[in-house]
């Protein structure tokens, strides 16, 4: 039974694992992962781990088969069934497991699936994935009997969500689901909430028929804006796939971003940690890091990527962090996980407690000028060297850089950002400023260095925000 078992190579990513169901990614890969997995938590000690999984149609297969693999391990798996991530986050915590299985394509199209996991309160990523593969291709896997029953979660999980809504005023709030794995939990949701609840795309439905479920992307947030306006809402919130990624809209129907959500939860938060560290990650404006240290708490600057900004919030002991991508962690009153979920009923409590519209609240920050994170494709064997050609040419010339991932360049018109991405062949560029002609000059030098590397002017058509 001992079959070794060797995953396609790009399946194996620096965050979890990833691919196309039926070509790089299958039953018998996903059997070979709870095999692997399951050796790594039985050879820590581990006894409990929790598996659950999203709205995608390839999903229930790759669970059964993960089921299986981790049971041949001897482990007991507790299977919470369809629901968020942040939900089997919740069930590893409330029932004390030592590990977590989710089974999701996030954001991705529908074509694609994955595996998120986490053992001892922590993410799995980096070498510890890399560890999987190795286990897997040399066959070497722990045996045993073990077990694998149902366990209703769900209600529980609503009950914690709901724990640390202090909203003094009814809302009237528009919730879109995306037709991915948030709609029956929301459902619950909003049905125990003050206030009046208008929801889209509730219905989990893998195909996503109504629009991609990724709130970074504007044209996703199109019928929220209609519904926030036609409603006369005060605020409109939307999910990512899998439900650990927060979009919001304010009541004049404009996107807050995530760098302006981790602003205004950050004035929240830091009324109760004062001078507390809080996280963002390199794409985040200048503006939010100015913001947090004017109300008194400590600005971090830290790698992009959901698993190395949880690692660091425990290590520095941060109560809140947060991406550009949408994914915000709370560990004040909360676990420190990322969940778009409890992320809403925040933002609609405080919006609740505020004497200010939610516009009001994002209108506090500077206006700033910058691009979209504009993403062009470079060879996978290229895209690290370049970033360090391109460091190496700034320090040399006496620049201002922050090097913690990728290169972050301070100047008199702003700053402009440049890093390879983790989970594909791109480099990720980005340019702030307070005007128009600092932020040309911005994108001129980001052009100019990457000129120098050999690699093609990029477009940076679109807007940011």
């Amino acid at each position: 039974m001992n079959t070794a078992h060797v995953f396609d190579p790009t399946v194996l990513r620096e965050y979890d694992i990833r691919g196309i169901v039926g070509k790089t990614l299958t039953p018998a890969d996903a059997r070979a992962v709870g095999r692997a997995f399951g050796t790594m938590v039985a050879r820590d000690g581990g006894k409990v781990v929790c598996v659950g999984y999203d709205g995608r149609l390839s999903s229930p297969e790759l669970e059964e088969a993960m089921v299986e693999g981790l049971v041949s391990t001897g482990l007991e798996v507790e299977r919470i069934g369809l629901g968020p991530t942040p939900m089997l986050y919740f069930a590893v915590k409330h029932l004390n497991a030592a590990a977590g299985v989710m089974i999701t394509g996030s954001h991705n199209p529908p074509e694609y699936n994955g595996i998120k996991m986490t053992l001892n309160k922590g993410p799995v990523y980096g070498a510890q994935i890399q560890e999987i593969g190795r286990i897997a291709a040399a066959g070497e896997f722990v045996t045993g009997s073990g077990t694998a029953r149902s366990r209703a979660i769900a209600d529980a999980y609503v009950d914690r969500l709901l724990a640390d809504y202090d909203g003094p005023r009814d809302l009237t709030i528009a919730w879109d689901a995306g037709n991915g794995a948030t709609g029956e939990i929301l459902r619950a949701l909003t049905s125990r909430l003050p206030g009046r609840h208008i929801l889209l795309f509730d219905e989990i439905d893998g195909r996503f028929p109504n629009h991609h479920p990724d709130p970074t992307i504007p044209e996703n947030l199109v019928q929220l804006q209609k519904a926030v306006a036609e409603n006369g809402c005060d605020l409109g919130i939307a999910f990512d796939g899998d439900g650990d990624r927060i979009g919001a809209i304010d009541e004049k129907g404009r996107i807050i971003w995530g760098d302006q959500l981790i602003a205004i939860y950050s004035a929240e938060v830091l009324k109760e940690h004062p001078g507390a560290i809080i996280i963002a990650d390199v794409k985040a404006s200048q503006t939010l890091y100015d913001e947090i240290a004017r109300l008194g708490g400590e600005p971090l600057m830290w790698k992009t990527g959901h698993s190395l900004l949880k690692a660091k919030m425990a290590e520095v002991g941060s109560p809140l962090a947060g991406e550009m991508s949408g994914h915000i962690f709370f560990a004040d009153k909360y676990y420190g996980f990322d969940d778009a979920l409890y992320c809403g009923v925040r933002l609609a409590a405080l919006t609740s407690k505020s004497d200010q519209p939610l516009s009001a609240l994002r209108d506090c920050l500077p206006q700033v000028l910058n691009t979209p994170e504009v993403r062009f494709q470079v060879d996978e064997t290229r895209k690290f060297a370049v970033v360090e050609e391109i460091k190496d040419r700034l320090v040399a010339a006496g620049a201002k850089v922050n090097a913690i991932d990728g290169v972050r360049v301070q100047t008199e018109d702003g700053w402009w950002l440049l890093r390879a991405s983790n989970t594909q062949d791109v480099l990720v560029a980005r340019a702030e400023s307070g005007t128009e002609d600092g932020l040309e000059r911005l994108k001129a030098q980001i052009v100019d260095q990457l000129e120098k590397s050999g690699i093609p002017r990029p477009s940076f058509t679109g807007g940011g925000h």
